[in-house]
């Protein structure tokens, strides 16, 4: 053992010191409080710099994509717990089951149904412009393709019979269903006896904000791992290899902008008969901070008050549907995203998708973002349920995570304006938005302060 350390050392010493140099570095600027955002790009563009002289030197890079690995395994680890809590912590939300019925079912309705649109945007653009042409990586070597199920084997697969098997099995959609169970029954018993469900809901509350506290430490530690995967690929590949990666940033704003444009203004202009190009003008606040932030979450405060001041929606309708939607409405996150990087890691690994992997990869992504947490990076754990579910390596995630920091901007824009145009959806169809007010632009001066 002591000998193979040794030899480890002395053919990726310069490669390691290289490393530790740039990651101390990034540490650095994350003390001397540069953003996040910053820093990831930093991490991208070392990444490829050193990458590409390891390539070109020729020197050995196994360190280098031992940190990569470390930072995939981390974010595996999330996936099953993750998914479980926050699915149930966001569906148990609702009061009583009357709530549900009817504005729940408006809300989460629309919800859904506009992030499956999302993911089948995502996944006709990808499919379209094709981002994983020109690079190609092998499959791990842990990796075993999924054999072909028959139509009946499906419908089984999706139908939990020992959820703590699925979860130790990595079943992702079982456990989704059942968790979708669990949370509907608290909210059943919840409404005939809260006292009933109190002790249960508020361990849910608990361990939603644990497992966000955990989903945040290992998010800080994107900087380094983007910059040890794209190194080591770098490393591998070259210089040649990385120019498709601007191709992940196209094919993400060309969806986003078609989803923005063709789904949010058809539903407000068919659905709530408003002006689109009004409507967006007074959800500007909303999409603005949401695109600075990339945080639901951040956008909150401002989003509520834009629902009920500028769009002239009844605060019952607003305090209801934007909250939920912080955490359960992720067109871009958890329906655009995981679409086109599914394609992006099928095409890059060269293994093929037929029409049955695409319905299920639209099924997935709008079961699993319910569980996205509203704030900058968890959408990697909603990517991660959907390359599961799809048998697809998530190792191949980690080469768009240097590029997702600047994605995640127009993800979280579209996110909460999805949001936006719920909130508008729903109140139109229960007679509380004054929509007089609403075309004489009236409107009350908005309290920008999110802190």
């Amino acid at each position: 053992m002591q000998n193979n350390l040794v030899s480890a050392f002395q053919t990726n010493w310069v490669s390691l010191v290289v490393s530790l140099v740039v990651i101390g570095f990034i540490y650095f600027l994350g003390k001397k409080k540069v953003s996040f955002g910053n820093r990831v790009f930093i991490g991208l563009g070392l990444g490829i710099i050193a990458g590409v002289i390891f390539n070109q030197v020729g020197l050995q890079f196994k360190s280098v994509s031992t940190i990569g690995t470390i930072y995939v395994n981390l974010i595996k680890m999330l996936v099953m717990p993750l998914v479980f809590i926050l699915v149930i912590n966001s569906i148990s939300s609702l009061s009583n089951m009357a709530q549900l019925r009817k504005l729940g079912f408006k809300t989460i309705g629309w919800f859904l149904l506009t992030t499956g649109i999302a993911a089948l945007i995502g996944l006709l653009v990808a499919l379209a412009i094709d981002p994983g042409n020109g690079i190609a990586q092998a499959v791990p070597k842990d990796f075993k393709a999924k054999e072909i199920p028959t139509f009946s084997q499906v419908i089984l697969d999706l139908v939990p019979s020992n959820p703590i098997s699925d979860m130790a099995s990595g079943k992702v959609v079982p456990v989704l269903i059942f968790a979708i169970f669990v949370a509907v029954a608290i909210v059943s018993v919840g409404s005939k006896k809260p006292e009933a469900v109190a002790s249960v809901k508020a361990f849910i509350t608990s361990a939603a904000a644990v497992m966000h506290q955990v989903v945040k430490y290992v998010i800080r530690l994107t900087p380094y791992g983007v910059y040890a995967l794209i190194a080591a690929m770098a490393g591998k590949y070259g210089w040649e290899t990385l120019e498709p990666l601007a191709k992940i940033i196209l094919t993400s704003y060309v969806a986003l902008i078609i989803h923005f444009v063709l789904v949010f203004g058809g539903l407000v202009l068919l659905v709530a008969k408003v002006n689109p190009i009004k409507f967006f003008k007074k959800a500007y606040p909303t999409i603005a901070v949401a695109f600075t932030t990339r945080s639901s979450y951040a956008t909150l405060p401002v989003n509520l008050e834009v629902i009920t001041k500028r769009l002239r929606v009844s605060p019952r309708i607003a305090s209801f549907v934007a909250p939920l939607g912080a955490t359960m409405n992720f067109n871009g996150c958890g329906g655009v995203w995981p679409a086109i990087v599914a394609i992006f890691v099928a095409k890059v690994y060269n293994l093929p998708l037929g029409i049955s992997e695409y319905a299920l990869l639209i099924l997935v992504a709008v079961i699993s973002s319910i569980g996205v947490a509203g704030v900058p990076g968890p959408a990697s754990i909603s990517t991660t349920v959907v390359l599961t579910a799809l048998g697809l390596p998530i190792e191949g995630m980690g080469l768009v995570l240097g590029v997702e920091a600047l994605i995640d901007m127009g993800r979280t824009a579209v996110n909460a304006t999805g949001t936006t145009v719920t909130a508008l959806l729903v109140a139109e169809s229960e007679g509380e938005f004054d929509r007089a007010s609403f075309d004489r632009d009236e409107e009350d001066e908005l309290d920008l302060v999110t802190a």
